[in-house]
């Protein structure tokens, strides 16, 4: 399987500045962050950078941090916008800003897979602030909205009244992914396009684990019983380094080869803007028709 690699262009509110020695500088509207980056292992193009705030990792390997500001940061959040697409960015306790800047050519990529159809219908499951659900909703998409984190969906609905879009048709549903596509297919539903971006453990909204290796395999096939041959997509990101776009590839592969269309593989990545080069974020895999 050949694989490819989809670049995040800076745009207006975002862009990953430099990169190296382990961290990466990103501006995010009129602030800029430091945030550890371990795919960064080049040199950085200048080591003067200045910003409002730096996540500090813990010294163990379980994820932790803190967050250290030199410049106060409004820490409710600051609006920032995608295309038609307005919604908030703070710092979180999880070393990111509320949303993944990495999935803009997604974004696009589905919006353009759907484009001739007369509100398609779609589903983002681990859908987080829902940036990825508002952005298809804008392009006139009817979506099913899924997250395990009622406070993730909450921010997902505030993200929907700053981009004006509170009549829209999004169905915003506090559940379990897994749980919840097992009753779509007894209810025999379908969707014109699938986003997934599981992470890779989780908890449901009863406590439900969810562990990446052990669960996607299963998800995913559910997750064909949801698309038929007039569906446009499946796109699947992982960000846990230890997994290959190769293995998602083959994976989407085996179980949507019968359908029409073509399955790929490849990496995400975002350009850095003071040099040009490309600093790696994801694996992806994706069924098209």
């Amino acid at each position: 399987m050949k694989l490819d690699t989809l670049i995040g262009e800076p745009w207006a509110d975002y862009g990953l500045v430099d990169s190296g020695n382990g961290r990466k500088l990103e501006r995010y509207g009129r602030y800029r962050f430091i945030r550890p980056e371990p795919q960064a292992m080049w040199a950085p193009a200048t080591e003067n950078w200045r910003a409002q705030g730096e996540f500090v990792p813990a010294s163990d390997e379980d994820g932790g941090g803190r967050w250290v500001f030199a410049e106060s940061v409004p820490r409710e959040g600051w609006p920032l916008k995608w295309n038609e697409v307005r919604f908030t960015a703070q710092p979180t306790p999880f070393r990111h800003l509320g949303f993944f800047s990495d999935m803009a050519p997604v974004w696009s990529w589905m919006r353009e897979q759907v484009a001739d159809l007369d509100q398609p219908e779609c589903l983002n499951l681990f859908g987080y602030t829902g940036v990825g659900t508002l952005a298809m909703a804008t392009a006139g998409a009817k979506m099913v909205h899924v997250d395990a984190s009622k406070k993730s969906v909450e921010a997902a609905r505030g993200n929907a009244v700053l981009s004006g879009m509170t009549e829209a048709p999004i169905r915003w549903i506090v559940d379990d992914a897994v749980k919840f596509v097992a009753r779509e297919v007894r209810r025999k539903r379908r969707y014109d396009g699938i986003l997934l971006d599981p992470p890779k453990y989780g908890r449901g909204p009863e406590g439900e684990l969810w562990r990446l290796e052990e669960d996607l395999p299963g998800l995913i096939a559910d997750c064909r019983k949801l698309i038929d041959a007039d569906s446009r997509f499946l796109f699947l990101t992982v960000y846990a380094v230890r997994m290959s776009a190769l293995a998602i590839g083959e994976l989407v592969r085996q179980l949507f080869g019968d359908l029409p269309g073509k399955v790929e593989a490849g990496e995400l990545g975002v350009r850095e803007e003071t040099r040009g080069l490309t600093l790696p974020t994801a694996i992806w895999a994706r069924w098209s028709r």
